[in-house]
């Protein structure tokens, strides 16, 4: 079945409308390439190799991309689209069409020459290759091309005194050594054409430096409160002759490994990429666009991690790296539902190696310092992780793998949680769970600038004592399994009668979203504002609640915070709802949690939706529709992915990551599990 994206002329009328749809894709070890489809750079992390050094972090742009020029019968072409400060480049006017077909495809069209490009990187390594297909027309042809070199984060811009590079030309391979970190050596290679050092080039007065692309500007970075200008290397340019109606293949490759002359071909890295993707999607076996398209999508957020030898997931691209709370929301869809059991045991083999006082590291840092543990909720989606694996698994090679690698750390987890640990997480008289404090910020809404805690949420939160009692409820299935005789079940039932007791909130009909929140004078109060957090208590494996305050919760979660793309994170009613998600970064970050719609919660959403409506019929049909609606999406914004958030008053623009992966993992878990056993 065809899974690739088609877009025509009509999707970059203008450059900044084509600029406004990305393409990204990894390469297994949290390097990627990815770039707007126009062909140019929008946003500081575009770039053909983003090279991961330490997997899946420590992260440099070392290739920005090439840029083309054609020149037919003394007429020269600029292939290039890209915006500069006060002017810009227009060469999308040529692009006849882009393909993502598991790897980008443009495919140009000047005068009766036509060029194809595609772009792939070679799984597991640093490593991308651009591959040419090119068919010459009446009048002979030249093509130059200028490969744009860099050596920076992702996330930063270069001023031009900061690229300084040795240079090393001989036959068809170049070799950049960045002067700042010389123990990096970046390799290019063509297999066609002859280079031409531009150093030679005369200066003119259009013309003053040929040795760098200046003033490249950004407009999503200049947008965001930043000033958005980059600057990038370009010593050589290669210069490749097309004879009338010639038909030429060539490519180049890029890579911070040594590359030989004789080695793999673009053309065989192009298609090992697509074939290995092609056997993932069969393995998944659903043959259905839709949820092969996000099986797809899936993949780019697995990757190995150096430091454990393991597997681990990237929680969003182009920025994040892999995030505890973020990874056991996402397992369930990227490996589950996909069939890669191996990958989901490697992952929490993983992170148990990491557990420190009962908790899950919150994110790993990238510069390799030590984790982040600021989480309450990471250690109990770890619980919901291990029992979806064992519910698809189900072996007894599974049941032993848990029982000797993971089940103590869970173990070790409950008892932190009872006992007290870091973070004022711990376990009250009422058996609920107790977080936070200060300028904690250890739920999922999680922002904090300076002394501010946006959404601190301290006190008993609701998705936190719902995961408790889920997670009481695997442990007490595993005890009796492997003949433990903790009784956790005794414990679970205390927290499900003081759960209904203090969270019902009967004004309202649906649940508070914090409990026991302590104010200044020592008063304690419940907070009422609507948000998604209640929706695991409905959604949730093991639960607590009668069947119709599920159906009330739903129903209030429907009416108040449901958009085609995701779940509002304040009901609009609210009057500190913030509606946009936009401008400098204080005023994103005060609308994050304050209105924002986030995709993720849209997955539990969908299984608890199909829950109370007893998987009938109407249920299914319309949990049907409200995952389908996202193959617009995935045609918008990042190509083929589900962005992190949107804008609360019209949740369609892509906000934060283009592409994430609970979002991504969160709705094929609920198209594959809720909606296509069941429809009929």
């Amino acid at each position: 079945m065809d899974r690739a994206y088609v877009l025509g002329r009509s999707m970059w009328r203008t450059l900044d409308e084509g600029n406004e749809r990305e393409w990204l894709i990894g390469n297994g070890v949290g390097g990627y390439a990815g770039h707007s489809v126009p062909g140019g750079g929008f946003r500081l992390s575009h770039g053909y190799l983003v090279a991961s050094a330490k997997a899946p972090v420590d992260r440099m742009l070392v290739f920005t991309r090439t840029q083309e020029e054609v020149e037919i019968g003394g007429e020269t072409y600029d292939l290039a689209s890209q915006q500069y400060v006060n002017w810009q480049k227009d060469g999308q006017r040529y692009l006849r069409r882009f393909k993502l077909d598991t790897v980008p495809e443009y495919d140009y069209q000047v005068e009766d020459v036509r060029i194809r490009k595609t772009i792939a990187m070679e799984y597991g390594h640093n490593t991308v290759t651009v591959c040419y297909e090119v068919t010459g027309g009446k009048e002979r042809t030249k093509l130059k091309l200028v490969p744009l070199f860099n050596y920076r984060s992702p996330g930063d811009a270069s001023e031009k005194g900061r690229l300084s590079f040795e240079t090393e030309q001989t036959g068809k391979m170049l070799k950049l050594v960045p002067r700042s970190h010389p123990e990096t050596v970046i390799s290019f290679m063509t297999s066609e054409g002859d280079y031409l050092d531009r150093s030679t080039l005369p200066v003119t007065m259009a013309t003053p430096n040929y040795l760098y692309e200046e003033s490249h500007y950004y407009k999503f970075e200049n947008r965001n409160g930043f000033l958005g200008v980059d600057c990038h290397y370009t010593p050589y340019e290669i210069h490749i002759d097309i004879d009338p109606y010639e038909r030429k293949r060539f490519y180049v490759k890029c890579s911070v490994e040594p590359l030989q002359p004789g080695g793999k071909d673009g053309f065989t890295i192009v298609r090992e990429y697509k074939e290995r993707m092609d056997k993932l999607v069969q393995t998944a076996g659903y043959g259905n666009r839709f949820a092969d398209r996000l099986v797809e999508a899936a993949d780019h957020f697995i990757v190995n991690r150096a430091s454990t030898g393991l597997k681990t997931v990237l929680a969003g691209y182009p920025w994040f790296t892999d995030w505890g709370r973020d990874t056991m929301i996402a397992l369930q869809g990227l490996t589950l539902s996909t069939k890669r059991y191996a990958d989901a045991r490697e992952i929490l083999e993983s992170f148990a190696r990491y557990v420190r006082n009962g908790l899950i590291p919150n994110m790993f840092p990238d510069d390799g310092q030590e984790p982040l543990y600021n989480t309450v909720d990471a250690s109990l989606w770890y619980f919901h992780s291990v029992h979806e694996y064992l519910r698809h698994t189900g072996g007894e090679e599974d049941y032993k793998f848990i029982e000797q690698r993971i089940y103590p750390k869970l173990r070790e987890i409950i008892e932190a949680y009872q006992n007290g640990t870091d973070f004022s997480i711990g376990m009250d008289e009422d058996g609920l769970i107790h977080a936070g404090g200060g300028l904690d910020q250890v739920t999922w809404m999680d922002v904090r600038v300076g002394d501010w805690v946006v959404t601190p949420r301290h006190g008993k939160p609701v998705e936190i004592n719902a995961l408790w009692y889920n997670a009481l409820c695997v442990m007490a299935e595993l005890a009796e399994r492997f003949g433990d005789m903790t009784p956790y079940d005794a414990l679970a039932r205390r927290v499900h009668e003081s759960f209904n007791r203090r969270f019902w909130n009967a004004e309202a009909e649906c649940l508070y979203d914090v409990v026991d929140v302590e104010q200044g004078n020592g008063e304690r109060i419940n907070d009422g504002r609507i948000r998604p957090n209640q929706i695991w208590a409905v959604s949730l494996p093991f639960t607590m609640l009668a069947p119709e305050r599920e159906q009330a919760v739903v129903n209030t979660v429907y009416k108040h915070l449901y958009t085609p793309y995701g779940l509002r994170s304040l009901s609009p009613e609210d009057p500190e709802y913030r509606p946009r998600y936009i401008g400098k970064l204080i005023d994103r970050d005060g609308a994050y949690h304050m209105g924002t719609v986030w995709a993720f919660p849209l997955g539990a959403f969908i299984t608890a939706y199909c829950k109370v409506g007893g998987y009938s019929e109407e249920a299914v049909e319309t949990a049907r529709e409200m995952c389908e609606v996202f193959e617009d999406h995935l045609l918008d914004g990042g190509i083929g992915g589900i962005a992190e958030i949107f804008d609360g008053e019209f949740a369609c623009t892509s906000r934060g990551c283009f592409s994430q992966a609970w979002s991504v993992g969160e709705i094929l878990r609920a198209y594959t599990e809720d909606v296509l056993p069941h429809l009929k």
